[in-house]
């Protein structure tokens, strides 16, 4: 009797497919923890391949689980139901870099990473920066509708997705949107895909948009004595006329997890940090950046760091990566929640997180996005193997997702809901939002094949 991988390779032949122990493991997860191996992985290397293994799965009522680089951190590529696991790592081109057009066209296997430096290469731009941009796959950043540090002033993955071409659930191929920057032609069926978490189509190339590279950037990096010092900082900033094209803002945590882990003299003075990149033409920025430095100065800093240029800059955006890092180094498990609240409530989060933290027991540090109240929240867990342990994490999770819903915030920026942020997806929705995102899946994906298992089901 032939067995799905016999059906498989019948189909795409036998390079395609893969069973084999390792292949089945690696597939099984992403960076968060829970993982379920698939029966069978393919990795397809054309959308005509991707329509056949839709198509036969379709007809066969077989899961499908899309996949790319699988460096997310909610379980959403995790094939929770078996069936397939349908890699597009191989389909990593960049196509066609068009400056004149202001396009780039890409499969989804390219490294976002990989295409900015192309990009850069002729002197223009792709502003998504998701923080994993050096192995996180455009496909991916797609599927989650990713972010990154310069939202606040360049928007998100949405904002540069011009064109699509997906595969349907039945294995029908779609081209929506184009290469125009202006199009309203019919529904927005490109935005419909953006951020749909592989459970609407798996998308086969993308044509994004571009834009004139910036000619100079600078940077500030303050130090406060306390979280609401540089949140009020956020304010006065903005409320004073500057568009930054990145505010990040740190906890005491954070800050004393990076001096253990790079040493006192890399990591700002203070429990707070706050990092202002602005960017555009030269003699502005240097202007721009005097201005803000006498602003940021009068409202309090304890110690006050300048860069002017890429080199510089880059100096300052390595310790903002090192977080991260150095909240791992510490030996606890990161739950890295990508809550968002509404700017005016970034203090009331941090003292929200203070009292969690007294009442979980467990460490909580908050760094992230001020400019668009996209902070990630991390609960710092020393075993999730341990179930009391595990019982306790829950619990503050639950308070930490409600008391965000409470204040009309979002349970997600960036990462996307996946498994980890299911059991909140009702109470964060409205009931009739919620039917509407069953209607539509029930349209395009009538046998429910397309990534099972989360957060709709």
């Amino acid at each position: 009797m032939a067995t799905l991988a016999d059906d498989l390779i019948s189909l795409l032949g036998a390079a395609r497919v893969s069973v084999s122990d390792s292949d089945l493991a690696t597939h099984s997860t992403d960076k968060w923890f829970a993982a379920n191996p698939p029966e069978v992985v393919v990795h397809a290397e054309s959308a005509e391949e991707v329509s056949k293994v839709l198509r036969y799965a379709h007809e066969n009522r077989i899961p499908v689980t899309p996949q790319g680089s699988r460096v997310g951190y909610v379980g959403g590529c995790v094939p929770l139901k078996g069936g397939i696991a349908l890699s597009v790592a191989r389909m990593n081109r960049v196509l066609e870099i068009n400056t004149a057009d202001g396009v780039a066209v890409v499969q989804p296997g390219v490294i976002t990473g990989e295409l900015q430096a192309q990009v850069r290469e002729k002197g223009w731009f792709y502003p998504p920066d998701p923080a994993s941009l050096k192995e996180c796959s455009l496909g991916g950043n797609v599927a989650t509708n990713a972010g990154g540090p310069r939202c606040l002033k360049y928007g998100v993955t949405r904002h540069y997705v011009l064109g699509l071409e997906a595969v349907l659930a039945d294995g029908s191929i779609v081209r929506a949107g184009g290469r125009c920057h202006k199009n309203k032609t019919g529904f927005d069926l490109v935005g419909l895909m953006v951020g749909s978490e592989g459970m609407l189509g798996v998308v086969t190339e993308a044509t994004l948009r571009i834009i004139p590279h910036p000619p100079m950037r600078a940077m500030l990096s303050a130090g406060f004595s306390s979280f609401a010092d540089a949140a009020n900082a956020v304010q006065r900033i903005l409320n004073s006329g500057f568009l930054p094209s990145a505010l990040e803002i740190a906890d005491k945590f954070t800050l004393r997890a990076a001096r253990e882990y790079l040493g006192e003299s890399v990591t700002p003075q203070g429990d707070a940090h706050l990092l202002v990149e602005i960017d555009g033409q030269v003699e502005s920025v240097k202007g721009e950046l005097q201005l803000l430095a006498k602003l940021v100065r009068e409202l309090g800093c304890t110690c006050l760091e300048e860069a002017l240029g890429d080199a510089a800059c880059e100096r300052f955006w390595k310790l903002r990566r090192e977080f991260s890092y150095s909240l791992r180094n510490t030996g606890l498990i990161k739950l890295n929640e990508d809550i968002v609240v509404p700017r005016s409530r970034l203090v009331d989060l941090v003292d929200f997180a203070e009292q969690l933290q007294a009442e979980c027991g467990f460490p909580v540090a908050c760094f992230g996005h001020a400019g668009d109240g996209n902070i990630h929240v991390n609960i710092m867990v020393a075993s999730m193997d341990d179930p009391a342990q595990r019982e306790r994490a829950e619990v503050a999770l639950d308070r930490l997702f409600r008391q965000v819903i409470a204040w009309k915030g979002a349970i997600t920026g960036e990462h996307g809901v996946g498994i980890a942020k299911h059991r909140w997806w009702k109470e964060a929705v409205s009931t009739e939002a919620h039917q509407t995102h069953l209607r539509l899946k029930a349209a395009l994906d009538p046998h429910g094949i397309l990534n099972p298992g989360k957060f709709l089901d």
